[in-house]
């Protein structure tokens, strides 16, 4: 290691308690000298016999290397333990080595027989560990075993190592690009994988080694379209963007008839086009010829299935978290879609504004570039793109450049209002781009040019020298299209000469003169005199525009300026700028005829004073659309390494047969099966569709109608890819072990679809004649998905087993409930044939299984609930969770918040407060108990809610009609709403027979959970997962009367709904609870100190929760 490597090692100075190895006294020279001995005991711990040390000192190094701290010199030591048994041990040195074997490649050689020992391990991490080691030594020699790894682990039973094999081939290309025909076979082979896990990994391979070899997609393409929506999200942007470019090339324009009528009628819109009628004749004739040439030779476009399948596949992807999976979307919908759908993409771009600045950069450099083709889709958000004080400049420049390309004649006053606000902005170079903004919309705009050159023009007189410098740039410009009216401006801007200092400002007020002297005769002469006097002292564009004027009024005015134009051809002479210096000789020998004159002096007039075409202000994006959107080549404007042209769309389209599989390959042996496997279908879909429709609302609905065999498949969801390791590993298992779980599995479905049933029921409030319809389209749906199960039954077979093992996985205690109650009561097959009434029975029993919920004690409930209901809920006994979490609900009395006044409700009341109590038609739902008092002299009948507006994601159960409330009289109503973890309000109208009242509901962030029972141990744990940006610490002086532990847990359960965990230490208080609609674990813990000081720590998965938490938990022990 090299001095200046050590010294670079050495210079944080000293670190963290518990890591000897930096030298702490800057004194003892440790700095400049190496220090040898900073690493001995980590090297004695890798060296001892003890496994739990060698994995201490593991850990050790790889949070070293985290830190990214320098453990190169541990290698040696760390390299030896690689053939450790214990498989802890085993996973940290391979990820050590990945680390180091590229710098270390001599060493890491010697150990190559151990990691091709690991490619054969029975656990597939130490098989993939094995393979990314052995890709990392940047060696050729080993090219061989390399080639060979790959091709063994493409083959791996675990969809993990195939995943890892995909990585490692670009890595082998880079090191051998001469291996290439062979890597090609592995990824053909590994196109062919049915897994999510594998589909992106080796998508990204292809695209780094041949992504010139479409006809290797052909098979897969369908499969992949079909797989997308279940890839991890870096794997989807790959897929779509591999996509992007195979449509293109295998598929028609969708929109060839709309070029083709823009190409016909493209003659009338040039530019300097002048408005007369002047060959409508011949034109009319060219068109009619033009179209009757396409008619004949295309036929009407009819859209590709295949083409119609991406679409379709990648829209749900819109809804994604991930912002690059949006915006690659939005590009392939830009780029394939029909005109008539891209508009799809506009509200899924307008959401991602709310993200990040460097999100906003990158998707609004994009939406720029897409306002330009398609302004039309943007238009209904316009609001979207206005401006925040917030902001910073390159996004404040970027939604102005939208701005300006989304103006038209109708939206064009309230454009022009907001940029006269942005211009008292302190920000200089926003000020700027908005004075331009506004040149272009006058510009583009005839109808609002004169209302633009005025509000340029009062612009003159603002304090500020830059924003009247960038008003006098800008008005020259818009002067050059109707200059005859406007000399009043041109008198106007030569005053300004006297006080403007900005260069650029001064020359173009010059030019301008100069350009339009002949309508300012008594003004130009006495400007170039004040020039004139400060030629000496200007820059030098301000000294080539006063010689510009000097010639020009020369040629024009020549009695009085000629002098002046001699004093300054004089000054310029002996300028030091030798472009001045050329110029004022030049400009002399053109106006001054002498007998050395040539023949241009006699054209010096036609010349200087020619006409000159206004300059056309276009958008810096014009042009950006031949890059690929989302690409880094356009958010450069320039090519970047690597960057792949999107190819043109084909003339004729190519053979779409290419893209069928033989049936031979889609029937493998394990299908045999197949009416297990479609009565599997039939349970697996079901409530996979009412799910889905549920979250993704109408819009979707279409598309899963269509498709129901590609439903199927997503069935898989996120459970396959986010199961992570243990899912492959479960995958390893025999099929014969897979084939006796399936029919435990199998009844456990029949159980849990049986318990789902009727709390949909109850939750889609919708009539028996409904229900029956829903139920015809289910049957229809699961006929089409039978239908189509031949062709796409791999997958989905895929899909069930996935789904199976995820909930497994996910409900063991659910299951070993079900099985106790099983055992006591007949086996299962009965329960298919019941009848309605006894599901009318089974509706109950979720309760229990599902949502372990407090007693259900709302009195005032029983008033607007049904009979059977009330004796239902009473007789129902209750599991071990379930009165554990009742006896944890706090029993502080809940507040009142005033919903509506009675002097507004005329004599109705309406006040609500937070039950705390569980919503049972929902969960997911805040029970709001809602007190109405009928003050008035007459009674309110038909009370109910109506027009409910609610955000994004929000949900709401409303409170059953009231009827008829006597005068004097009290009723009570139970509503939920579903605040999805947000203290936004639930607004909505309040209406009774005669009246309609404006209401809103605002939740206090306390209430927007349930408490949860956690024991001391399980506390700890989980806070010590919730740390860093999770956990929120504030240090406060408690109140007086709040410094003994019951008044403490009293103020804390008051201010939010959670329980309290016991605790072995009486100055610490401790509380739990779950967010009540995501679930998200809430820890609030009060260490109580000396003379009242106490430190408040709160841990929640979401920081606003935890942020919004901490205050009113402040405000509650400090008042």
């Amino acid at each position: 290691m090299s001095a200046s490597s050590a010294f670079n090692d050495e210079k944080g100075g000293s670190s963290s308690v518990g890591e000897p190895e930096y030298g702490h006294d800057p004194a003892s020279g440790g700095i400049f000298s190496s220090d040898y001995k900073r690493h001995d005991d980590l090297k004695e711990m890798l060296d001892s016999n003890k496994d739990s040390l060698k994995l201490e000192a593991m850990k050790r190094i790889v949070a070293m290397i985290a830190r990214g701290k320098n453990a190169s010199d541990l290698f040696p030591a760390v390299v030896k333990n690689v053939a450790c048994k214990n498989i802890e041990v085993k996973k940290l040195v391979y990820v050590y080595l990945v680390r180091y074997a590229e710098e270390q490649q001599d060493l890491a050689l010697l150990s190559i027989s151990t990691f091709q020992r690991g490619l054969k391990d029975p656990n597939q991490l130490i098989r993939a560990s094995a393979l990314r080691v052995l890709s990392s030594i940047r060696v050729t020699i080993i090219v061989p075993i390399m080639m060979l790894a790959i091709k063994e682990a493409a083959s791996d039973m675990s969809p993990y190592v195939r995943k890892t094999a995909a990585h490692a081939i670009p890595k082998l290309y880079s090191l051998d690009p001469e291996q290439k025909d062979q890597l090609i076979e592995v990824i053909e082979k590994l196109l062919a994988d049915k897994t999510t896990l594998v589909a992106g990994s080796v998508v990204m391979a292809f695209e780094e080694v041949c992504p010139e070899r479409i006809d290797l997609i052909h098979k897969n393409y369908r499969k992949l379209c079909n797989l997308l929506i279940d890839v991890e999200e870096w794997g989807q942007v790959v897929i779509i963007n591999m996509l992007t470019r195979y449509a293109r090339t295998q598929f028609l324009n969708p929109n060839i008839n709309e070029s083709l009528l823009e190409e016909g009628g493209g003659g009338e819109k040039t530019f300097y086009g002048s408005d007369e009628d002047e060959d409508d004749d011949d034109e009319d004739d060219k068109e009619k010829k033009a179209e009757a040439a396409t008619l004949a030779k295309r036929k009407p476009y009819v859209m590709d299935p295949d083409h119609r399948l991406l679409l379709r596949n990648t829209k749900p992807l819109l809804q994604s978290r991930n912002a690059a999976v949006v915006m690659a979307v939005a590009q392939l919908y830009f780029h394939l879609a029909p005109k008539a759908e891209i508009g799809v993409i506009a509200k899924a771009l307008v959401r991602l504004l709310r993200s990040h600045s460097e999100v906003q950069y990158v998707v609004l450099q994009n939406v720029a570039t897409m306002t330009i083709k398609r302004r039309g889709m943007f238009e209904p958000y316009l609001k979207s793109f206005y401006i925040r004080s917030t902001d910073p400049t390159q996004i404040k420049v970027l939604k102005l450049e939208v701005l300006t390309n989304l103006a038209n004649e109708t939206n064009i006053s309230t454009i022009l209002r907001e940029f006269q606000t942005y211009i008292k902005s302190m920000d200089k170079d926003f000020v700027a781009a908005t004075i331009q903004a506004i040149g272009r919309c006058a510009t583009n705009i005839g109808e609002v040019r004169d209302t633009c050159l005025n509000g340029l023009v009062q612009l003159l007189s603002n304090r500020d020298e830059l924003v009247v410098a960038e008003s006098v740039v800008v008005i020259k410009k818009l002067l050059q299209m109707q200059p005859e009216k406007h000399s009043d401006i041109i008198k106007h801007m030569a005053k300004l000469t006297d006080n403007i200092q900005v260069p650029m400002a001064r020359a173009s007020i010059l030019w301008l003169i100069g350009e339009y002297c002949e309508h300012v005769p008594k003004i130009a002469p006495d400007v170039l005199r004040k020039m004139a006097k400060s030629f000496t002292n200007e820059e030098d564009i301000v000294k080539l525009q006063i010689i510009n004027l000097s010639a020009k009024l020369y040629l024009t005015n020549s009695k009085q300026t000629k002098l002046l134009t001699q004093y300054v051809l004089n000054l310029a002479k002996y300028d030091q700028n030798y472009d001045i210096r050329d110029r004022a000789r030049f400009i002399r020998q053109l106006i001054v005829p002498t007998e050395k004159s040539g023949a241009l002096s006699k054209y010096a007039k036609k010349l200087f004073l020619a006409l000159k075409p206004a300059p056309v202000l276009e958008s810096p994006f014009k042009d950006r659309d031949h890059f690929q959107l989302g690409s880094l080549s356009h958010l450069l404007n320039a090519k970047a390494g690597g960057y792949q042209e999107l190819p043109d769309w084909p003339e004729a389209a190519p053979d779409p047969s290419v893209r069928n599989v033989e049936v031979k390959e889609s029937v493998p042996e394990w299908t045999k099966c197949s009416s297990r496997e479609k009565r599997k279908e039939k349970k697996v879909e079901k409530p996979f569709y009412s799910d889905s429709e549920g979250e993704s609302g109408p819009t979707e609905s279409a598309d899963s109608e269509l498709d129901s065999a590609s439903g199927s498949e997503s069935g898989s969801g996120s459970e396959e890819s986010g199961s992570g390791s243990e899912s492959d590993e479960s995958e390893e298992g025999s099929e014969s072990e897979q084939e006796s779980e399936e029919d435990k599995e199998e009844d456990k479905k029949k159980k849990k679809k049986e318990l789902k049933k009727p709390v949909r029921e109850s939750e889609s409030e919708q009539s028996s004649e409904e229900e029956e319809e829903t139920k015809r389209e289910k049957k229809s749906k699961q006929r089409k998905s039978d239908s189509e199960s031949e062709s796409d039954e791999e997958e989905e077979s895929e899909s069930e087993s996935s789904q199976s093992e995820s909930e497994d996985s996910e409900s063991e205690a659910e299951v070993k409930k079900k099985k106790k109650a099983a055992d006591s009561k007949p086996p299962p097959k009965p329960v298919k044939t019941e009848n309605k009434k006894e599901k009318k029975e089974m509706s109950l029993l979720d309760l229990d299984d599902f949502e372990p919920s407090p007693s259900p004690q709302v009195t005032p409930v029983n008033t607007f609930m049904s009979n059977s209901l009330v004796t239902d809920l009473e007789g129902l006994s209750l599991s071990d969770s379930v009165l554990s979490s009742a006896t944890i609900t706090p029993s502080s009395a809940s507040k009142s918040y005033e919903l509506l006044h009675r002097i507004t409700g005329e004599g109705l009341s309406v006040e609500y407060c937070f039950s705390r109590q569980p919503f049972s038609p929902d969960g997911n739902m805040v029970a709001v108990q809602v007190q109405f008092n009928n003050s008035a002299a007459s009674e309110t009948k038909n009370l109910h809610m109506e027009d409910v507006k609610l955000q994004c994601g929000m949900r709401v159960k409303e409170f059953p009609e009231i009827e008829l409330l006597p005068a004097g009289e009290a009723a009570t109503a139970v509503m939920g709403i579903d605040f999805c973890d947000s203290t936004q309000a639930a607004n909505f109208q309040l209406c009774t027979h005669t009246k309609k009242f404006f209401v809103s509901i605002q939740p206090p962030v306390g209430e927007l959970m349930r408490p949860v029972f956690l024991t001391e141990n399980e506390f700890k744990k989980e806070q010590g997962q919730l740390m860093g940006m999770n956990e929120i610490t504030e240090r406060l002086t408690l109140d007086a009367k709040c410094r003994n532990e019951h008044t403490i847990v009293q103020r804390v359960t008051t201010a939010a709904n959670l329980s309290r965990v016991p605790c072995g230490s009486d100055k610490e208080c401790r509380f739990a609870g779950r967010t009540v609609t995501s679930g998200s674990l809430v820890l609030v813990s009060v260490v109580t100190k000396e003379e009242g000081a106490a430190q408040l720590t709160v841990n929640c998965e979401k920081m606003v929760i935890g942020t919004m938490l901490v205050k009113d938990i402040l405000l509650a022990l400090t008042q």
